[in-house]
């Protein structure tokens, strides 16, 4: 959300006098910026690793790894060791929240790197709480942009982008009939919003929805699939877990229904390989290149540094999204100077343009953009994606 320049002055005026959950940074000293020595950057990172259940988590914590290896050998950030905190919080978001709120108080000089829309919006929570700022969320949810998240600075592109490119891509091919799986969330409904403005702008009809807790029983996966059947759906795709989204697409084959099923880039390797041959043809966006092609200057260095520190564990998008935002911090803090503060941070990324290994990164007062790439990835039939 843009603020007009009378809201800007307002949220200043307020900044200053303290009076919101991320003032007092005009008061904050470089001289006593915590986490920050004359040999090291301390900054704090709360992943959904689950003692190693999370695939996507694990990966994520590895290409981190990699990037932070790359960066110390370079001489780290002006000179001092980067050095990352790591908390599990087992894709709990209250959790999440606790662990965010406890590295902050253990002296770290901010917080990085959160994977799921529930655990880094809780991590967003603490940040705004704490006052400190939070770079490189690895979640689609729009409520880390909108409204205007004054300490928050993600890497990735959001899910509105994401759905617009599946819903185009959908268009292209002719399908004007869609469906959105959607978590029954406040955060959901503000992605079954985007989608319905997505669809207009494209002249399509406005998608059916089809909202989900967490639990899904069989007559109402029954039920989803008479929808869907009475509906002549051409196209669905999804938000929240793919667990419930593979067995919808499970009982769709079941019931003989043939419409598309694409998704986002959340959990995608997880989906394909619990799908196993009913993945075959699945699109997919993504939002960092392929992993596994060296057609990028990013995906290059990524391959040699994470080859390096890992010898055994294969490419992904995880690893390779958390070697970006890893190297993306270090810029971000290297452009501050020596005189490393807080305050200097979200001064500097408020009107930043940068780039990694030629991947484009775009902040201003008005907008957090990040990233604005979104590629498309089509599931081939041995389970792999090609872009």
């Amino acid at each position: 959300m843009a603020f007009d320049n009378s809201t800007r002055r307002h949220w200043l005026a307020r900044l200053a006098a303290g009076g919101c959950a991320a003032a007092g940074w005009t008061a904050v000293r470089a001289q006593s910026a915590p986490g920050v020595t004359p040999s090291q950057v301390l900054i704090g990172q709360v992943l959904s690793m689950q003692a190693g259940r999370n695939d996507h988590g694990v990966a994520t914590r590895q290409g981190v790894e990699a990037a932070v290896r790359r960066v110390n050998a370079e001489g780290g950030i002006l000179g001092r060791q980067l050095v990352i905190r790591v908390a599990d919080d087992d894709a709990k978001a209250d959790q999440a929240e606790a662990l965010a709120h406890q590295l902050v108080s253990d002296g770290v000089f901010m917080l990085f790197g959160s994977i799921e829309g529930g655990p880094s919006n809780a991590v967003m929570k603490a940040a705004n709480a704490k006052n400190v700022p939070f770079f490189a969320p690895m979640a689609g949810s729009p409520t880390l942009r909108r409204p205007l998240q004054p300490l928050v600075f993600p890497v990735r592109a959001e899910h509105r982008d994401e759905f617009r490119a599946l819903l185009s891509h959908g268009h292209s091919l002719g399908m004007r009939r869609t469906a959105f799986l959607q978590s029954d969330t406040e955060v959901g409904r503000l992605h079954l919003a985007n989608v319905q403005r997505a669809c207009a702008d494209l002249g399509m009809p406005p998608p059916l929805a089809l909202p989900v807790g967490s639990e899904l029983s069989d007559a109402q996966l029954d039920a989803m699939v008479a929808s869907l059947r009475e509906a002549r759906t051409e196209l669905l795709f999804n938000h929240g877990s793919i667990g419930l989204y593979e067995r919808l697409i499970r009982r769709l084959r079941q019931a003989g229904l043939a419409l598309a099923c694409y998704g986002v880039n959340s959990g995608s390797a997880q989906l394909v390989k619990r799908l196993g041959d009913l993945a075959h043809g699945m699109l997919f966006t993504q939002v960092v290149p392929s992993p596994w092609e060296r057609k990028t200057a990013l995906t290059r260095e990524y391959q040699v540094d994470f080859r390096a520190a890992f010898p055994d564990p294969e490419f992904s998008y995880g690893s390779l999204e958390g070697y970006l935002s890893t190297r993306a911090l270090a810029e971000a803090l290297r452009r501050c100077g020596r005189d490393l503060s807080r305050a200097t941070l979200v001064r500097t990324l408020e009107t930043a343009a940068f780039e990694v290994a030629g991947f484009k990164l775009r902040y201003t007062r008005e907008e957090r953009i990040g990233s604005s790439f979104v590629d498309t990835a089509l599931v081939t039939r041995d389970g792999r994606f090609r872009h």
